[in-house]
């Protein structure tokens, strides 16, 4: 955006036209970070939430039909939607999710519909066992691009492989140790 250098450690941006991730220096980053102005740009955001008493049924999740246990869900302000992509060999792959399924969800866990639109997402893991619970937590959008990438570059043969399980028991230990309750 600017001739500023950036460092390693930086934030970024949502371009909302594009749908595209910016890098950007602190200051440009400052410029962006009032979601209810009118702008072309969003600062993302460095929160973490967890949701511990999140339940979501099998048969619940069949019904937003995604194809795996795992997917995030934001809002995208252009199209005024509801958005889904999970992981796999491709990296995100967007899902057509059925409003309806979603929007019975929200209402049975309002405390899920907090998300400041286009730059924070739900990830939600439901295992492909009953015996574990279901996993929802709310992370920065570049967080969750970063994480489909990273499956991205260590998946192997059909289902991923031991790589891909072992990251993603890794990957939510790691951000439910970040992310403090919502509440």
């Amino acid at each position: 955006m600017c001739a500023e250098p950036i460092a390693g450690a930086h934030q970024h941006v949502v371009d909302i036209e594009g749908r595209q991730l910016m890098c950007v220096c602190r200051a440009c980053y400052l410029l962006f970070v009032d979601h209810e102005a009118a702008l072309r740009y969003r600062a993302v955001p460095d929160r973490y939430l967890a949701f511990p008493d999140f339940t979501i049924g099998q048969a619940e999740w069949d019904a937003l039909e995604i194809p795996v246990g795992l997917a995030f869900f934001f809002r995208n302000s252009a199209t005024n939607r509801t958005v889904a992509f999970y992981p796999g060999p491709a990296g995100a792959t967007e899902s057509e999710l059925p409003l309806a399924r979603w929007q019975a969800l929200l209402e049975r866990h309002p405390e899920l519909d907090i998300l400041a639109a286009d730059v924070e997402a739900l990830l939600v893991r439901v295992p492909a066992n009953d015996t574990a619970a279901a996993s929802c937590l709310l992370l920065p959008i570049d967080a969750c691009y970063e994480f489909v990438g990273r499956i991205r570059l260590l998946w192997r043969g059909f289902d991923g492989g031991q790589d891909v399980r072992d990251y993603l028991d890794e990957f939510f230990a790691v951000v439910a140790d970040r992310a403090r309750d919502a509440v």
